[in-house]
């Protein structure tokens, strides 16, 4: 079907390069400007990537302490025509080679989703190529097929993860996501940068320029008693799938507060065990989101659900936060006892860029072929904040799952 499909979209817009085997690819552009980077990409529907270039606002950023989105939008609008041009220059294309055009729509930043929309809608009227409206979340949620084409099928279980977002979805396509649960205050991307910053692990040369998650990670490989500190669970009595990272962020805050006033740490230090303090913050972290999705996973398994009886159980952990190795070890333990396999993207594609997006793009071409390729360009809009297709929350509140918890590892 895919082949047939593939060759199908190449003669109808007579773009495409025939390859040895016979069969048409089909080149989609993706555009992605929901947040702070800068991405964009071209990936063809054999998914090979042909260009990736992606421009981090990170630096800029981290020396106020978080995204201040009017300059995060001025900042997509300068680079984003010279990264168009290096992403054609690095596939060694011409613009009339695209099949379309896959640009980031919803959920985000609106003023920087907007640079993106607008900067897509001048190229598709110019090239008089069709638009593809991408929601940010299902992208991250189906990069890892790409890498994973004949391993990872639909349905599957995916929790994403990062510096906005924290949710559990069954993923059966391309607009086909049903919610299982979600945060219902902080994602773990915001509370690690929150956490980091109060810590003031930034004060610290090798961390000057590192997101809070990542420093954080580093910083607790370095500990000495990782058990030295222990948080509460969050939401220990309510049998969902949602998540709750304020608890654990103020926790956190009342720890370090503890700490600096028993050591006296002066106003620009940071406390002596730091490296302990990171650990006990990640045990905690892989251990919340352990909980809740053992919780989904057994409601996936149930005998009245069995939403995985066409294929084997799977669940892809993506977003930012899915680069972070301590997290991602944990989930694969968890998965593992559920003879469940587990997946995750390649960790350049983990955080946000182009290439999910124009892989997303490929997807939706894959499945429903001509009919979501769009020329009515006035009529896409951006949205800030925006759900999936389906939610099944309820069900999960109703079914009331009680677990026997699968520990962290050591």
């Amino acid at each position: 079907m895919h082949a047939a499909l593939r060759t199908g979209i190449g003669r109808a817009f007579g773009l495409p390069l025939l390859v040895p085997s016979g069969r048409h690819l089909s080149y989609v552009l993706g555009i992605e400007t929901s947040c702070d980077d800068t991405g964009l990409a071209i990936v063809d529907t054999d998914g090979r990537v042909h260009a990736n270039v992606l421009e981090s606002q990170q630096e800029f950023h981290t020396r106020y302490g978080g995204i201040i989105p009017p300059r995060a939008q001025d900042l997509h609008r300068a680079r984003i025509e010279s990264a168009y041009k290096r992403c054609l220059a690095e596939a060694q294309m011409q613009p009339d080679q695209l099949t379309a055009i896959a640009v980031t729509t919803r959920p985000g930043l609106p003023l920087s989703l907007l640079v993106g929309l607008r900067f897509a809608r001048h190229l598709a009227r110019r090239l008089k190529k069709p638009l593809l409206p991408v929601h940010h979340m299902e992208a991250h949620a189906l990069q890892a097929r790409m890498e994973q084409p004949a391993t990872i099928n639909f349905p599957f279980l995916c929790l994403l993860v990062s510096g906005g977002h924290c949710q559990l979805v069954l993923v059966r396509g391309p607009g086909r996501l049903s919610l299982l649960g979600q945060t219902l205050d902080d994602a773990p991307g915001e509370a690690f940068d929150k956490i980091a910053r109060r810590l003031r692990l930034h004060v610290l040369p090798e961390y000057r320029l590192w997101n809070g998650g990542r420093a954080i990670e580093h910083a607790a490989r370095l500990a000495s008693q990782p058990l030295a500190y222990e948080f509460p669970l969050p939401l220990a009595q309510q049998r969902n799938c949602n998540f709750s990272f304020a608890g654990i962020k103020n926790n956190s805050f009342r720890a370090i507060r503890a700490r600096e006033r028993s050591e006296r740490t002066p106003p620009d230090g940071v406390i002596s065990n730091y490296w302990d303090f990171c650990a006990g913050l990640l045990r905690a972290s892989s251990r919340h989101l352990m909980h809740r999705t053992q919780r989904a996973l057994e409601y996936c398994l149930l005998p009245n659900v069995e939403l995985f009886e066409d294929a084997p159980p799977t669940l892809v952990v993506s977003g930012g936060v899915a680069n972070n190795d301590t997290i991602y070890a944990n989930m694969t333990h968890l998965a593992a006892q559920y003879n469940c396999r587990s997946f995750r993207p390649a960790k350049r594609y983990c955080s946000d860029n182009g290439v999910m997006i124009a892989w997303h793009g490929v997807e939706q071409l894959l499945q429903d072929g001509e009919s979501c390729l769009r020329f009515d360009y006035d009529n896409i809009d951006i949205q800030g904040s925006a759900g999936f297709a389906d939610s099944l929350v309820d069900d999960v509140n109703a079914a009331h799952i009680k677990c026997k918890w699968v520990q962290p590892l050591d």
